[in-house]
């Protein structure tokens, strides 16, 4: 049987990710199939674009989601099609990875084929606890 979080366990949960971001977190948008967990390296993936988050990555968790502060434009570093992020601390320790979309996903981007040198956009990025 699935267990079940009160709804301040699952923000408390989801403040955790902040905290463990840090100030300046780096937002790392990849290519291919996403890892097994952040724990696992980047190995075939190209690392189409890296943005800077807002500091905090987020304010308080609310109904156990966490809607993160504004995430700075940049450039493209390659070209390719955008289908996970990994959140890492500004140091590069990852520490949340999820599905990138138009209008769907963890991470929504103004577009999901970068090219490189091209701006990428994040609209909106938003991480659920599970049973929320």
């Amino acid at each position: 049987m699935t267990i079940k979080l009160s709804t301040a366990a699952r923000n408390a949960e989801m403040d955790a990710i902040t905290a463990q971001l840090g100030s300046a977190a780096l937002v790392r948008i990849y290519d291919g199939t996403r890892p097994a967990n952040p724990g696992t390296a980047v190995v075939a993936q190209v690392k189409l674009a890296e943005l800077t988050a807002g500091s905090p990555f987020a304010p308080a968790a609310s109904g156990g989601v966490l809607t993160a502060n504004a995430i700075t434009q940049a450039n493209a570093l390659a070209t390719g099609t955008a289908s996970w992020f990994r959140a890492t601390t500004s140091g590069g320790t990852a520490v949340v990875d999820g599905d990138v979309g138009v209008g769907s996903g963890d991470l929504q981007l103004n577009t999901t084929s970068i090219v490189s040198g091209g701006p990428v956009q994040v609209t909106a990025c938003t991480i659920t606890a599970g049973n929320a």
